[in-house]
């Protein structure tokens, strides 16, 4: 009785020692060191990932700066604080108009 797989190629090949110690070294080095292929990619996203939070902190950085020497100029910073804190000048009075179909006022 004769073995069916003798007859096949990559029968042949396998058998032969030095082609199954090849395969063997190389799933080696891709799955099991610890300089494996999959770490290398998986190290590789995380220096893409740093690279881009790198560039988007540089940026706001960049407009930080901007903003900060922007406050240096008294006028700006008079207009922020009018615009975003609703301050006013010691000298300045503010009215309140209130309309009759102002939504905000209930009507009792």
């Amino acid at each position: 009785m004769t073995n069916p797989l003798k007859n096949k190629r990559w029968f042949i090949l396998l058998s032969n020692k030095y082609i199954l110690v090849a395969v063997l070294f190389s799933g080696w080095m891709l799955f099991l060191d610890n300089y494996s292929y999959f770490d290398h990619r998986f190290l590789d996203n995380q220096i893409n990932e740093l690279e881009d939070n790198k560039t988007y902190y540089q940026e706001e950085i960049r407009k930080d700066k901007r903003h900060i020497k922007e406050l240096k100029n008294i006028e700006y910073v008079e207009k922020y604080a009018r615009e975003k804190y609703y301050m006013k000048k010691d000298s300045e009075d503010i009215y309140i108009i209130e309309f009759e179909g102002d939504s905000t006022i209930k009507n009792k």
